[in-house]
């Protein structure tokens, strides 16, 4: 099991800053885990008491909040942060369109995903009140990492209380080996689409053979199409609560120049988004 005993939280002094803080004192809460708190920029006291407000109108914090101010690159101070703290979730404010990113999002975000240690958690709905999770959704990639990120998505599942879970199966098009072009080879692409669906469904049955998963309804589903772009897009219709998804291997020079399947989840975010490391 993963462990999530420290958190940071980016602090920038925006209009989500409170709505952020609330969402982040309540998982730390749930997690039962040490809230950390870093702003890049300087420290004044205007500052300090505007933070210290904001944390005195949020729940009582079960284990002390640590507060560090620090000026540089962002990306830098904040990678840097969760090494020297050891954090296991880096917590992301987050806009949902791109070309209004602003603080710790865009392109910020994209560096700080692709180099981050730890897991990384993007809120693009942050709330004062508590909006509880119903549906999670998680990839079923056939990637090495992937049966962590499922056990990881049960745990999450039982820390929010969240008893719905969605294990997607994303299947290249390319797996089909059919090309399209009448009734026949219509009736051809989606026997071979059962096939895979049914060697997806084996192979994820497998996994959750091992996991204890009472109190949780669990449904499983193949989604034919680009990785990243596919289950974003299946979120975002089911109006999935939180997506969870496999960290990127390390990326090469051609993924910086095509996108890469998180790229898609960061270019426009379908939900709150959990990228476990």
């Amino acid at each position: 099991m993963k462990k999530f005993d420290k958190l940071l939280i980016g602090i920038a002094f925006s209009p989500n800053l409170k709505s952020n803080i609330f969402e982040a004192v309540r998982l730390a809460n749930m997690f039962d885990a040490e809230l950390v708190g870093v702003h890049v920029g300087t420290k004044s006291d205007q500052k300090k008491t505007a933070l210290n407000t904001l944390l005195s109108e949020a729940d009582a914090l079960k284990k002390p909040f640590k507060t560090i101010w620090k000026e540089g690159n962002p990306v830098n101070v904040i990678l840097e942060t969760t090494i020297s703290e050891k954090i296991d979730i880096l917590i992301l404010g987050a806009i949902q369109k791109e070309n209004l990113f602003k603080y710790y999002v865009g392109s910020i975000a994209r560096k700080i995903t692709r180099k981050a240690a730890c897991s990384v958690l993007l809120l693009i709905k942050p709330s004062i009140s508590r909006v509880a999770c119903k549906h999670i959704v998680v990839n079923g990639l056939q990637e090495e990492k992937t049966e962590e990120t499922i056990k990881t998505a049960f745990q999450i599942s039982n820390f929010l209380q969240c008893n719905k879970i969605t294990i997607v199966e994303e299947v290249s098009q390319a797996e089909l080996h059919v090309k399209v072009s009448d009734d026949k080879t219509l009736r051809k692409a989606n026997i071979a689409k059962e096939r895979l669906s049914t060697r997806e469904d084996q192979r994820i049955k497998h996994i959750l053979e091992t996991i204890n998963n009472k109190n949780i309804t669990v449904k499983t589903q193949s989604v034919f199409g680009k990785r990243g772009y596919s289950i974003g897009h299946y979120a975002k219709v089911k109006r999935a609560d939180l997506l969870i998804m496999n960290a990127p291997n390390k990326l090469g020079f051609f993924d910086r120049i095509f996108p890469h399947d998180i790229e898609y989840i960061l270019s426009e975010l379908p939900t709150d988004v959990l990228i476990v490391k």
